[in-house]
C-alpha cells in the first residue's frame, strides 16, 4: 500500500532559549510585547509536516508518497530524500520562491515559539490527486490553504480514505470551511490545544466530531492519547522516554505511526501504541529526522514498553 502524503516541506532552524519564557513575559504587559531571546545553540534541520511524515512512515518500512511544493533552495532536500529512498515524483519546485522556513525557540519547558515563512507552500494548490496513480491512503497535513481544501476535495471525490490533520493550519478556516473538511475525512487527528479550538469554530463537541468520522484522534503529550471511535474512547498510553531532547515533529512520527496501522489493518489499540511509540523516538532525538531504528528494534522495544508484540 502507498500512502500520500499532502503537506508542507520545510527547512528548520531550530534555537533553544536556556531559560523559560515565562521568566521574561509579563502577563500584563503582552500589549507591548517587546522580547528578545538569546540563544546560543541553533541547528538547521529538513522539516516541514509532509516530509516528517514520508521519513518516519519509511523508518517502520511502509510507502510514502510526499506532495509538496518547494523552492530553489531544495537541493539539499531533494538529496536527504533520495538517500533515504523517498519517492519525490509529486514534490513540485516554485521559482522564484524559497522553500517553506520555520525558525522554532524552544524554552527549558519545551514550550516553543515559531515564526513560519511559508514560500513556496503557498502554491500548494498546483498540485493534484488527479496526477497520482494508485494511492490506497491519504492524509491531509498542515500546507498552503487552497491546497489544503483541494486536496481534501480530491480525496473524498476519489474515494480515497484520508487522515485529516489540520495542526497549526487550523486557524486559517472558517466554520463551514472545517465542517466541511470534518464530512470529507475518514479520520481526524489534532492535538489537545486544536481539539478545544476545533470545537469553538465549529461548534461541535468532540462526540459530535467523532460520530461524523470513523476516529477522532487526540494527543495530549506526556499524557497519552485518545482515540474516539465507534462510540467508544480508547485511551493510548505514553511511552517512557529515556530523555526529553526536542519536542518539535513528534505529532508528524505519530501520524506516521497511525498511516502504519491504517495501512497494515491493524486495530485502533495496537496502532495507537505504535504512533506513541514513534513520538517517543523522536522525541529522545534533536531534529524531525535525525532518529533511526531498524524494524526488530522497534518491534523489541514495543515488546518492552507494552508486553506484547503486534
Amino acid at each position: 500500500m502507498r500512502a500520500l502524503i499532502c503537506g508542507s516541506m520545510a527547512y528548520d532552524t531550530i534555537m533553544v532559549f536556556q531559560d523559560r519564557f515565562k521568566n521574561h513575559i509579563l502577563p500584563d504587559q503582552v500589549h507591548i510585547l517587546n522580547v528578545s531571546f538569546l540563544v546560543p545553540q541553533m541547528r538547521r534541520e529538513f522539516g516541514g509536516c509532509a516530509g516528517n511524515i514520508a521519513y518516519n512512515l519509511s523508518l517502520l518500512g511502509s510507502e510514502p508518497l510526499p506532495m509538496a511544493t518547494v523552492g530553489e533552495d531544495f537541493g539539499p532536500y531533494q538529496d536527504w530524500l533520495d538517500k533515504h529512498g523517498i519517492d519525490r515524483r509529486h514534490i513540485t519546485q516554485v521559482a522564484g520562491s524559497f522553500t517553506g522556513q520555520a525558525f522554532i525557540t524552544t524554552d527549558l519547558d519545551d514550550n516553543q515559539i515559531t515564526a513560519f515563512h511559508p514560500g513556496a507552500m503557498s502554491e500548494s494548490h498546483r498540485n493534484s490527486l488527479t496526477d497520482v496513480d494508485e494511492v490506497d491512503i491519504g492524509i491531509v497535513a498542515p500546507d498552503g490553504r487552497d491546497g489544503m481544501l483541494l486536496h481534501s476535495r480530491e480525496f473524498a471525490e476519489a474515494g480515497v480514505p484520508f487522515i485529516f490533520d489540520p495542526g497549526q493550519g487550523l486557524p486559517m478556516f472558517d466554520k463551514a470551511e472545517l465542517l466541511t473538511f470534518i464530512d470529507e475525512a475518514t479520520w481526524i487527528t489534532v492535538n489537545d490545544y486544536e481539539i478545544e479550538l476545533l470545537q469553538s469554530r465549529t461548534e461541535l463537541s468532540a462526540g459530535d466530531i467523532a460520530k461524523r468520522v470513523e476516529a477522532l484522534i487526540v494527543t495530549r503529550g506526556g499524557k497519552g492519547s485518545n482515540i474516539y471511535t465507534g462510540g467508544h474512547r480508547i485511551d493510548i498510553p505514553p511511552v517512557k522516554t529515556a530523555t526529553v531532547n526536542d519536542p518539535t515533529g513528534c505529532g508528524d512520527a505519530y501520524r506516521a505511526g497511525l498511516l502504519h496501522g491504517l495501512m497494515h489493518e491493524l486495530d485502533w489499540p495496537i496502532t495507537g501504541r505504535i504512533a506513541s511509540l514513534m513520538g517517543a523516538i523522536k522525541i529522545e532525538q534533536h531534529g524531525t529526522q535525525n532518529h533511526y531504528f531498524t524494524r526488530e528494534a522497534f518491534e523489541q522495544r514495543f515488546v518492552a514498553e507494552f508486553g506484547h508484540g503486534f
